[in-house]
């Protein structure tokens, strides 16, 4: 059965027999819940934050990209401040 949260980790749903790697999707989603997800690996050894089952690149620029939603704000104000 397919995590419910979509979570990476060991029950993760990109594990199940003939599903695809993780794209820039699943990356995008990862990052977006990594805060979330880290507060969970702490206490269970069935979720991670990063899913090892990814096509490459595409999915680490989502997860960079889900990340910076979450945790880039004040990088924003910076920008705007300089301009």
């Amino acid at each position: 059965m397919a995590n419910i949260l979509s979570v990476a980790g060991a029950k993760s749903k990109y594990k199940l027999e003939g599903a695809k790697p993780a794209g820039f999707l699943g990356g995008l989603w990862h990052g977006m819940i990594s805060p979330i997800t880290f507060i969970i690996s702490l206490f269970t050894q069935d979720v991670r934050i990063y899913e090892a089952t990814n096509n490459g690149r595409w999915y680490d620029f989502g997860f960079c990209i889900g990340a910076g939603i979450i945790f880039g704000n004040g990088a924003h104000q910076g920008f705007i401040r300089i301009f």
